[in-house]
């Protein structure tokens, strides 16, 4: 499947039913030698196994182990399974996407990846380095408890925060920014253009490039308190403006100026764009099998330890058997395991 793809590059699968004794017992023999234990199950569903921190900390004392759950060990919805899309509308971040109300289209819409998932698996991996860190100066281990309703919530950032400092309650604004304006989308004579404007320079830059230096030095505009209170005024202005040009022209002329801004890509096109290309974000990568796969690559570039390409995604318990024998199950028992149902190495 393509999310199996898009999340197993340099893993190694082993599949292993630890709901028989057996296979619990391996894992624990596992997670004995292990730094890292991350698991994904609902609050409490581990401890019947002892597979739990508490079980697990007892064989490796060292042993960082995280959870990732919906909603954390803790709290009244501790018992909760939790899923990305109930997160996006549970966290207020639904409220805040999508059309305005009284616009076509009008609603609270999810975002179109599993952010919720996404922002957990990093504060987890995040998290995870902290830990690391402690470890390495004292020697213990932790358990680390990530909850994607936590997570949510943090990345409210400036939206959370709106309503903390001001008692605003933000709400859906579509492509428009609740805090800078002009920053949004524009219709042109043949599809639409991003224009953000960070600072004030850039917003009489693009005037200037527009043909309304008079609207970059009004002074109801001249700052960004002024274009926030008359907002609707001035992107009226400033659409009537873009509307006579041709999306290229109109991203041509903001390079040459100095305005930020661009395209609405389909993902077709960004995964072909040039920049891409140059940063090396898609990789060739190949199956033991012969079969080619094509992954999106790790986004950060280390001068001294760039990221490393070195096992396509396999198949599901692929490398079981390969694993256990380093853990002292010999081959006679892993066919006894196997005819069992307690593993599955894929022969």
């Amino acid at each position: 499947a393509a999310y199996f793809l898009a999340i197993n590059r340099n893993k190694r699968s082993v599949a292993i039913d630890f709901g028989r004794p057996e296979g619990a017992e391996i894992v624990r023999r596992m997670a004995a030698a292990a730094d890292i234990v991350v698991e994904n199950f609902k609050t409490g569903a581990l401890r019947r196994y002892g597979l739990d921190y508490a079980g697990l900390a007892k064989v490796n004392p060292r042993l960082i182990y995280c959870s990732v759950t919906g909603f954390g060990h803790t709290g009244p919805y501790a018992s909760r399974g939790g899923y990305d899309f109930l997160v996006q509308g549970m966290s207020g971040l639904m409220s805040i996407t999508g059309r305005q109300d009284g616009e076509p289209g009008a609603g609270p819409v999810k975002v179109g990846l599993p952010v919720s998932d996404l922002f957990t698996g990093l504060y987890a991996a995040t998290s995870i380095l902290a830990a690391l860190h402690h470890r390495d100066a004292t020697g213990e281990g932790q358990h680390i408890d990530c909850a994607l309703l936590d997570s949510q919530v943090a990345v409210l950032v400036n939206q959370g925060m709106n309503h903390i400092v001001g008692g605003l309650t933000p709400g859906r604004l579509g492509n428009a920014h609740p805090n800078v304006v002009p920053y949004r989308d524009f219709q042109t004579s043949d599809g639409h253009v991003l224009v953000a404007c960070g600072n004030d320079g850039q917003f009489q830059s693009l005037c200037r490039m527009l043909g309304l230096a008079e609207t970059g030095t009004d002074p109801r505009f001249r700052d960004n308190v002024g274009r926030l209170r008359d907002r609707a005024e001035l992107e009226a202005t400033l659409q009537d403006a873009i509307r006579t040009w041709t999306a290229a022209e109109f991203y041509a002329a903001m390079e040459k100026a100095g305005v930020p801004g661009g395209p609405i890509n389909r993902i077709d096109q960004i995964l072909a764009d040039p920049q891409i290309e140059a940063r090396g974000l898609l990789r060739r990568m190949e199956r033991r099998d012969g079969t080619p796969v094509t992954v999106i690559g790790y986004p950060a570039q280390l001068s001294r330890t760039p990221a490393t390409y070195r096992t396509a995604p396999q198949t599901l318990g692929e490398d079981t058997a390969d694993i256990l024998a380093q853990f002292g199950v010999d081959e006679a028992e892993r066919t006894r395991l196997r005819q069992e149902g307690v593993i599955d190495d894929r022969r």
